[in-house]
């Protein structure tokens, strides 16, 4: 992940602002609410917003029955994410076109950094007890440096839910901390686990503190929880990262995960992202998408722009 911006080192817990917190739930809704059905994006564009979704794509694989062959395959795919004859037709010849990162169990990432080795894409590991995040704290924290030595230069960590849930928020920085400098050089990106979190108060709430503990990104959802990314939960975690930055002067990153698999959704959170915090977070060292199936859809509405028509499913293989 690499960035013009100054990364955040984390700044001390503000108890008053997080304890303060206000959110307005009629008035997300109905800010959301215009998201989708807004046609911004013209023909022309369409093309480039597709591919500009491509490149900001965790291209991920989470199943207990990995193999170092679906990392494998995982990761061409990763390097070469549009068929290089689209590439060709879109006046993109020569153009590096990849997805944002892979994202692996910690397990899997020396698999993945030697399939990716000299693309230039990053290797992100889940660690800390993903997805629950309920084992002993030497544990999580030993998968932090257990996954940085293998080669992750991003880990995704996920939150005790039982802080936000109970509001011990010192608890919360305290281990989000001990985290963060498990991580060293590698940026961590903080899972909130929203739909685990019930109100939008609380997800704003664990927002500020993720940021204040030093975190790199914010991220929905693990991708196993019964409800993942929605757009009202995203919308409550960019607000935070704007008065984060107007405070601070940190630009943190945003990553939205689980059930986003359509190039239509895709680009209701590029709207939200472009309306909330500017073009800059439509680029991939501010803002990803936690997939695993989303880059088929993208590449299908590329194919259609190109063509007219929808290719048949076996002509797009995931791998």
């Amino acid at each position: 992940m690499t960035s013009n911006h100054n990364r955040n080192p984390g700044v001390p817990l503000d108890l008053d602002w997080v304890m303060g917190a206000h959110v307005n739930k009629s008035a997300v809704e109905r800010r959301v609410a215009t998201l989708p059905l807004r046609r911004t994006v013209k023909k022309d564009w369409q093309a480039a917003w597709l591919l500009r979704a491509v490149t900001c794509i965790d291209l991920t694989t989470l199943a207990g029955d990995d193999t170092p062959g679906r990392v494998k395959r995982l990761c061409a795919k990763a390097k070469s994410p549009i068929r290089p004859d689209m590439l060709e037709r879109m006046g993109l010849n020569g153009e590096k076109i990849t997805v944002g990162a892979v994202c692996v169990y910690p397990n899997r990432v020396a698999d993945a950094v030697h399939a990716l080795q000299g693309s230039g894409i990053p290797v992100a590991s889940v660690a800390t007890g993903f997805p629950a995040g309920q084992t002993p704290l030497p544990q999580r924290i030993q998968e932090i440096e257990q996954a940085v030595e293998a080669g992750a230069k991003e880990i995704d960590v996920v939150i005790a839910r039982n802080y936000v849930l109970t509001g011990d928020w010192q608890a919360m920085y305290d281990e989000l901390q001990q985290f963060r400098n498990a991580c060293g050089e590698a940026h961590m990106k903080t899972i909130l686990a929203t739909g685990d979190l019930g109100t939008l108060k609380q997800v704003y709430q664990a927002s500020l503190v993720a940021m204040m503990a030093g975190s790199d990104f914010i991220k929905t959802s693990t991708g196993k929880e019964s409800v993942n990314a929605t757009l009202e939960f995203s919308l409550v975690m960019t607000r935070a990262i704007r008065e984060y930055l107007e405070r601070y002067g940190y630009k943190i990153g945003f990553k939205p995960a689980g059930g986003i698999s359509s190039a239509k959704q895709a680009m209701a959170w590029q709207s939200l992202m472009k309306e909330e915090l500017g073009d800059e977070w439509l680029m991939n060292d501010l803002f990803r998408i936690g997939a695993s199936s989303l880059l088929t859809d993208l590449e299908r509405q590329l194919y259609h722009y190109i063509t007219g028509r929808y290719a048949a499913k076996h002509h797009m293989p995931m791998g």
